[in-house]
């Protein structure tokens, strides 16, 4: 198999999960966190998309924001749950989720490349939405580091994924780059309507 095959398979199978599980509750049959906090941002189009559209956008950026953007990926998430554990009551992260959605389309679609400082930022309040949605949806008695672990190792895994996908499209005609943009940005307008 061949490393595109690979790839694809890949995102098929997240994306099968993602339909198979529908962004349940993760019930009580999991009783450490860990498969929870693994599972819960596979099981949503709108965190699958955004965390892949970053990864995806982050291979055409400086060094600097190429190497740092999983550290701004898992640093939005853990900020944003840590917000929700901690009580602090955010208003529309469910728009401001399908919000990055579109947005990373848009960046994706328009090849834009921004100063670290700009580019950094944006990522980490996108995921902030992300990561606050996660901490509240966390399973009663779980754990909390197991539940904050396994949802770093699945956001880091959906963002190489991502990556990967950018390398490979490098070589590719900038108008399919720019098109999976555009498509990015539209489910995400339609996430932000709905």
């Amino acid at each position: 198999m061949n490393k595109m095959t690979k790839l694809l398979l890949a995102v098929g199978l997240m994306m099968t999960a993602t339909l198979a599980m529908a962004h349940p509750g993760h019930g009580e049959q999991v009783s450490n966190g860990f498969l929870s906090g693994l599972l819960h941002p596979m099981m949503g189009l709108d965190h699958l998309l955004a965390m892949g559209a970053i990864g995806f956008w982050s291979i055409r950026q400086n060094t600097t924001m190429k190497r740092g953007t999983p550290l701004f990926v898992v640093g939005g998430m853990i900020a944003g749950a840590s917000l929700a554990w901690a009580g602090v009551s955010l208003a529309g992260v469910e728009t401001g989720i399908a919000m990055s959605v579109l947005l990373v389309g848009v960046l994706i679609a328009t090849l834009a490349k921004l100063p670290t400082a700009v580019g950094g930022t944006l990522v980490a309040l996108f995921m902030v939405a992300h990561g606050y949605a996660h901490g509240t949806e966390m399973t009663q008695g779980s754990s909390l580091l197991l539940y904050m672990a396994g949802f770093v190792v699945a956001t880091l895994a959906i963002t190489f994924s991502g990556r990967g996908l950018g390398t490979m499209m490098l070589k590719a005609d900038n108008r399919i780059t720019r098109a999976l943009g555009g498509v990015v940005a539209i489910i995400g307008g339609v996430l932000a309507a709905g």
